[in-house]
C-alpha cells in the first residue's frame, strides 16, 4: 500500500513539471515573437512590400546623311510595327499570347529552326515528352546522376521527324512569334513584325490589345536611300532588328550600353560613324512589386536621335560618274578582247583638302536568278582592291630620283632598250630618242625610269651584263612612293582599306618594273592621293568623306548646329625642292596639253587646262573567272589615268583605274574615255 501511495504521489509532480515546461517554452516563444515584431518588424514589413527599379532603354532613329549640297543621301522612313514587351510573363502566358497573335497577323516562318520546333513540341506535349524518358533514366535523375539539362536533351533528341512534320502552318507561325517574344530582355520592346505590316493587321491588333498582354502597335524606322544604287557599297548597312548586335562584336557593344537586339551599323560609313549616328536612347524606369508586376513607369531621359553627317561627296556628280562608268563598260564589252573586263573605278578629290568629291566603282556580275550580266555598285573597290597601274607612278619615280641624287633636273638619257644578262630586252613602247625627265613623262619613257631606278640602287649598267643593286634599293623606292600615298593606306575615314601587294622577289628586273608601276599594286584612292600630292605642291592630304557632324535638330526642316567640323589633315610633306615638283608638273602638263603627249589627242581641245599621266600595265588576270585557267592565268592589260585641273591652279584631282581592260592588242582606251567624260562633267556641273 505504501509503495502504491509513493507511486501516486510522483505522478502529479511529473504532470506539473510537464505543464510548467510547456508554459516556459510558450513564454520564451511569445517573448521571441514580441522581440522580432518590435525590433525587426519594420525591416520585415519593408521586405514584404519591397519594390524593384528596372531601367529600360528604348531605341531612337539614327542620324541622317547629307551630301555637300545638303541633298539627303541616307534617311529614316517610318514603318508600321508590332512589338512585344515581356513584363514578367510566364512561358505559358507568352505561348498563349503568341497563339492569339498568330490568328491576327501573317508572320514569316523561314527563321524557325529545327531546334525551335523541338522546344515547341516539348512545350505543347509535356506528357508525351515525359514518356520518352525510361524508368532507369528517371531513377538516375532522382539519384541526381542526371541533370535537368541532360534530361531535357534526352527528350529533345528523341522527338521523331514524323512528330515534327505534324506541325501545321499555324503552329509554325506561333513558333516564329514566340521566338520573337523570348529573344529580348525583360521590359524591353522586341520587334515581332515590321516588314509588310498591313493596315488591317494594325487595326485588328489594336482592337485586341486587351487580350494580348505585352503586345503593342507602334512606328519603327528603316534606312532609305534616295539615290538608290549610287554609292551603296560605301554608305554601308545597318543590322535588322532580328539580327541585333553582331555576334563577333557582342561584348564590345554590350560594354557600351547596347542591348542585344539593337540595330547597329555593320559596314562602311554606318559602321565607321556608329557612335555618332546611334544617338542617345530614351530611358524609362519600371517599378515592380514583389511579384514582378509593373506598378509604375517613370521617365528618366527623353533620348535624342543620332547626329547627322554632312558628307564631302557631291551626289549629283557621283551619280553622273556612275553613269559614265556604266555606259563605257557596257560599250567596251561589245568590243573584242574584253571577255575578262568587268569593272572600272574613279576617284575625284579636292587636292588641297583631301575632300572626296566622288568615289565611283562599277562591276559586272551574273544575276543569280537569271544568269544574265548586270551592273552593281563597287565604290568600295576604290580603296579595298589594288592592281598594277603602270606608268601613272612615273612622277613619283622622277621625284625619288631627284631626292636621292640619282638624277638632276634636265638630265638626259637615251631611250634605247636595256638588256640584263639572261633576260629579255626591257624597253619603251617605241624608241623615243634622247630625253630629259619632263619629256620622259610626256612620252612615258620606260627606259628613263629604268636608268633612274638603277642609279637609285647605286647599280652600274652594261648591256647584256649582270646588274646588281644595293640591298635596300626596293625599300628606298617603296618608302618614297609611300610618301605620296602609293603602296600604303591613305587614311580615308572608312574601314577595311587595303595597302596593296608588294612583290617579294629581289631580282634586278623587278626593281625596274617597280619604277614603272608594274610590280607592286595600288588602289584608285592611292592614285588619287598621289596625284593630289603633286598637284598641291607636296602635301599628302588625308582623304575623308565626312565634312561635318551636326547635332540633331528639333525642326525637321533645318539642320542642327555643327557638333564637329572635319578639318584637312596633312599626313606628311614631300621633302623636295619646289623647283623639282614644278618640273614634274610641267612634264604632266606636256602629257595632256602638248603634241606628242600620251593623252594629248584626248584632251587637246578642253578649256580647263589639265595635267596628268597615263598608265598601261601588263598584268595577270586575278578576277572572279580565275578558276577557269588553271595554274597559268591569262595576261591582261590594266589601264589607268591620273590628272588634275586647271594645271596652274588645281581644284580637282582625278584617278581612273580599269583592271583587265583588254587582252591582246585591242586597246579600248577606257581610261581616256572615262577620264575625259568625268573631267568634262565636273566642270560642266561646276559652271551650272
Amino acid at each position: 500500500m505504501e509503495d502504491q501511495k509513493k507511486k501516486k504521489s510522483h505522478f502529479p509532480f511529473r504532470l506539473n513539471l510537464l505543464f510548467f515546461s510547456v508554459f516556459l517554452l510558450f513564454s520564451v516563444l511569445i517573448l521571441r515573437l514580441g522581440f522580432v515584431q518590435i525590433v525587426y518588424g519594420e525591416n520585415f514589413k519593408r521586405d514584404l512590400e519591397r519594390k524593384e527599379d528596372v531601367t529600360v532603354s528604348n531605341p531612337v532613329p539614327r542620324g541622317v546623311m547629307f551630301d555637300r549640297d545638303l541633298r539627303v543621301v541616307v534617311n529614316n522612313v517610318p514603318v508600321r510595327a508590332i512589338t512585344f514587351t515581356n513584363e514578367g510573363f510566364t512561358t505559358k502566358e507568352m505561348l498563349e499570347t503568341a497563339g492569339k497573335l498568330a490568328q491576327l497577323i501573317d508572320k514569316k516562318t523561314d527563321k524557325v529552326t529545327d531546334m525551335d520546333k523541338r522546344h515547341f513540341w516539348i512545350m505543347k506535349n509535356p506528357k508525351l515528352a515525359e514518356a520518352k524518358i525510361t524508368k532507369e533514366e528517371k531513377q538516375l535523375y532522382i539519384a541526381k546522376k542526371l541533370t535537368d539539362s541532360e534530361l531535357y536533351k534526352l527528350k529533345r533528341d528523341r522527338i521523331t521527324p514524323e512528330e515534327l512534320a505534324a506541325f501545321t502552318d499555324e503552329d509554325l507561325e506561333v513558333m516564329a512569334i514566340f521566338k520573337e517574344f523570348t529573344s529580348g530582355y525583360k521590359f524591353t520592346s522586341q520587334i515581332v513584325k515590321n516588314e509588310d505590316v498591313t493596315d488591317e493587321e494594325v487595326a485588328v491588333v489594336s482592337e485586341n490589345l486587351q487580350s494580348l498582354p505585352g503586345v503593342d502597335t507602334t512606328t519603327d524606322w528603316e534606312r532609305a536611300y534616295p539615290f538608290e544604287h549610287t554609292l551603296r557599297s560605301v554608305l554601308g548597312k545597318v543590322t535588322k532588328s532580328e539580327e541585333g548586335l553582331p555576334a563577333d562584336q557582342l561584348d564590345y557593344y554590350l560594354a557600351r550600353g547596347y542591348s542585344r537586339n539593337d540595330r547597329v551599323g555593320k559596314s562602311q560609313l554606318e559602321l565607321q560613324y556608329e557612335e555618332v549616328l546611334r544617338g542617345y536612347k530614351s530611358k524609362v524606369k519600371n517599378i515592380t512589386d514583389k511579384t514582378g508586376n509593373v506598378i509604375e513607369t517613370m521617365p528618366v531621359t527623353s533620348g535624342q536621335k543620332g547626329k547627322d553627317l554632312i558628307l564631302t561627296l557631291d551626289m549629283k556628280l557621283q551619280k553622273a560618274v556612275d553613269q559614265i562608268i556604266e555606259e563605257e563598260l557596257w560599250s567596251a564589252k561589245r568590243m573584242s578582247g574584253t571577255a575578262l573586263t568587268d569593272r572600272a573605278y574613279v576617284v575625284l578629290l579636292e587636292p588641297f583638302t583631301g575632300e572626296v568629291l566622288a568615289m565611283a566603282g562599277k562591276k559586272i556580275v551574273k544575276d543569280r536568278a537569271t544568269g544574265k550580266p548586270v551592273m552593281e555598285d563597287d565604290a568600295l573597290g576604290t580603296f579595298t582592291t589594288t592592281y598594277n597601274v603602270g606608268s601613272t607612278v612615273k612622277g613619283a619615280t622622277i621625284l625619288t630620283g631627284y631626292k636621292t641624287g640619282a638624277i638632276s633636273p634636265g638630265m638626259v638619257f637615251d631611250d634605247s632598250g636595256i638588256k640584263i644578262k639572261d633576260t629579255k630586252v626591257k624597253k619603251s613602247y617605241a624608241y623615243l630618242g634622247r630625253l630629259n625627265e619632263m619629256d620622259a613623262l610626256k612620252k612615258s619613257s620606260n627606259v628613263y625610269m629604268f636608268h633612274t631606278a638603277i642609279r637609285i640602287g647605286n647599280g652600274r649598267y652594261e648591256y647584256d651584263q649582270p646588274l646588281n643593286f644595293n640591298n635596300n634599293a626596293f625599300e628606298i623606292i617603296r618608302n618614297h612612293f609611300a610618301s605620296f600615298g602609293l603602296g600604303t593606306r591613305t587614311g580615308i575615314d572608312l574601314p577595311n582599306e587595303q595597302a596593296g601587294f608588294k612583290g617579294q622577289s629581289r631580282l634586278p628586273g623587278y626593281l625596274l618594273d617597280l619604277a614603272i608601276g608594274q610590280y607592286d599594286t595600288y588602289s584608285t584612292m592611292q592614285l588619287a592621293q598621289y596625284i593630289s600630292t603633286i598637284a598641291n605642291g607636296g602635301n599628302r592630304m588625308q582623304p575623308h568623306v565626312v565634312k561635318e557632324i551636326r547635332n540633331p535638330s528639333d525642326d525637321s526642316g533645318h539642320l542642327g548646329p555643327v557638333s564637329q567640323e572635319i578639318h584637312p589633315v596633312v599626313l606628311n610633306t614631300i621633302d623636295v625642292k619646289k623647283e623639282w615638283i614644278n618640273r614634274v608638273k610641267k612634264g604632266f602638263k606636256k602629257v595632256m596639253q602638248e603634241p606628242g603627249g600620251t593623252a594629248y589627242k584626248h584632251f587637246k581641245d578642253v578649256p580647263y587646262a589639265p595635267a596628268g599621266k597615263t598608265g598601261t600595265a601588263e598584268a595577270f588576270y586575278d578576277g572572279p573567272e580565275r578558276h577557269r585557267f588553271g595554274k597559268e592565268p591569262p595576261s591582261v592589260i590594266n589601264l589607268s589615268l591620273v590628272s588634275y585641273a586647271p594645271s596652274n591652279n588645281p581644284e580637282v584631282a582625278m584617278a581612273v583605274l580599269v583592271p583587265w581592260a583588254y587582252q591582246g592588242d585591242n586597246n579600248n582606251q577606257l581610261n581616256f574615255k572615262i577620264g575625259r567624260r568625268v573631267m568634262d562633267t565636273y566642270f560642266q556641273l561646276k559652271n551650272q
